[in-house]
């Protein structure tokens, strides 16, 4: 009987969720992987710009 109420609640779980948490990791990894190379890229760009509205100040 127990069996049977353990395959009923783990039945409804399917690959296919799996599989979408796997694509949406995928996901952040590469939007983070893309904020950083931004941001190193345009990084000293950003605190010259920064620097220059304080000095304007």
């Amino acid at each position: 009987m127990r069996r049977a109420s353990e395959a009923g609640r783990w039945g409804n779980l399917s690959t296919e969720a799996g599989a979408t948490a796997v694509e949406y990791a995928l996901l952040v990894a590469l939007i983070a992987a893309a904020i950083i190379a931004v941001v190193g890229t345009l990084g000293g760009q950003l605190i010259t710009g920064f620097q220059s509205v304080i000095d304007g100040f």
